[in-house]
């Protein structure tokens, strides 16, 4: 098997000519997209142009989903239940679109992109639970052979009932600390989602709401860094403003983002000119599908967990102990890269040459600006 880090994956793993097992048809088909007028021709998605083995949509609603629609449990262990409902096996395929640009520039490409990957429920302490992403990709190659499988640690959300502080990204490579009442917090569960290598992304609260078919959780209005499929190609904004819509069916979840493209002056607040560029949708389809082999996922999970955790929890210190925390980005190598070539090593069986605390110590000391810098 091979491993790679998430953003080489990005580069080739695009949705433009991807075809299922379960498709229609395997030809593309015109279409009209709606942030388009009817008579303009929308321009061609960009991403990469890939191809997934087949895969099978399971229809059956999981054994979670019966599990959520039990009577007479609490409004908590309701929401609980949907939140254990995310775990599992997925297509999953990514849609964004800007609808809008205020800058007078041209609308971007509508961008997709897709995977297939195993989520892990990874801790659950009852009002605290933690959720593991891992893609396993097998590509159709030019010969059509399939490849082996190329696995990538992805992303982790942690959903805490409550809580009594939340992390909140402030731009500049910055995130504070934000204590937060009993009436600030009541009902309420936060999505806190971390980056490849467990460093902070950001965190919002929401609260759940069931019907007899769907469930559903949206967040309040967060700021948010640039995900990757934007740093590579954007200079002129440094924030995403927006909103989460999670929704949970029978036979899987969508993530909807509605998303304020933000651009910083020098300060750190909005430009007083030209505050936003555009403004965006998103939709991240997880379709839950059956019989899908992810024993390469399984063993990078189970050799690399013990790791990720210990990287998890020195990140969890660092909010603890300071208010606000600032990422170097002078740093003399990418912490994501340092940790993930070292997790490489534990999947691979290879004993890696420092120890997992040194590694964690290390690269943690030269990603985070000390605490004093970070307020300037």
């Amino acid at each position: 098997m091979k491993y790679l880090p998430f953003c080489q994956l990005l580069a080739f793993i695009g949705l433009a000519s991807t075809a299922h097992a379960d498709d229609a048809s395997a030809s593309p088909a015109q279409r009209y997209t709606f942030s388009w007028p009817i008579t303009d021709s929308a321009p061609a998605p960009r991403g990469g142009t890939t191809r997934g083995a087949a895969v099978t949509l399971d229809s059956a609603p999981s054994a979670a989903w019966h599990a959520l629609q039990e009577v007479h449990i609490s409004a908590f262990e309701h929401d609980r239940r949907a939140i254990l409902a995310l775990a599992g096996d997925y297509r999953v395929t990514f849609d964004f679109l800007e609808i809008v640009t205020f800058s007078g520039r041209a609308r971007d490409r509508p961008y997709q992109s897709w995977g297939t990957e195993r989520v892990y429920l990874d801790q659950d302490e009852g009002s605290f639970l933690s959720l593991v992403h891992i893609l396993e990709m097998h590509i159709i190659q030019a010969d059509g052979s399939v490849s082996e499988p190329l696995v990538t640690k992805h992303w982790r959300e942690d959903w805490r009932y409550e809580p009594k502080q939340i992390i909140e990204f402030k731009g500049q490579e910055r995130w504070r600390r934000r204590n937060l009442s009993g009436r600030e917090s009541a009902g309420q569960w936060s999505q806190t989602v971390a980056q490849v290598d467990e460093s902070p992304r950001y965190a919002s609260m929401g609260r759940w709401e069931h019907n007899a078919n769907f469930s559903t959780w949206i967040s309040a209005s967060t700021w948010r860094p640039l995900p990757r499929r934007e740093l590579s190609v954007h200079k002129d904004y440094q924030v995403l403003i927006g909103t989460n819509r999670v929704t949970l069916t029978a036979t899987g979840s969508i993530q909807e983002e509605n998303n304020l493209k933000m651009v910083l002056a020098q300060n750190g607040e909005p430009d007083s000119s030209n505050p936003f560029l555009s403004r965006e949708y998103g939709v991240a389809r997880y379709e839950r599908i059956r019989d899908a082999d992810f024993a390469a996922a399984d063993q990078y999970y189970e050799r690399t967990r013990h790791f990720w955790t210990a990287v998890h929890g020195a990140w969890s210190d660092l909010y603890q102990h300071n208010p606000l925390i600032a990422l170097n980005p002078a740093g003399s190598q990418d912490p994501a890269s340092r940790l993930s070539d070292y997790a490489d090593r534990l999947a691979d069986g290879r004993q890696p040459e420092v120890t997992e605390a040194q590694i964690i110590r290390e690269t943690l000391q030269a990603a985070v600006v000390p605490a004093a810098s970070a307020r300037k």
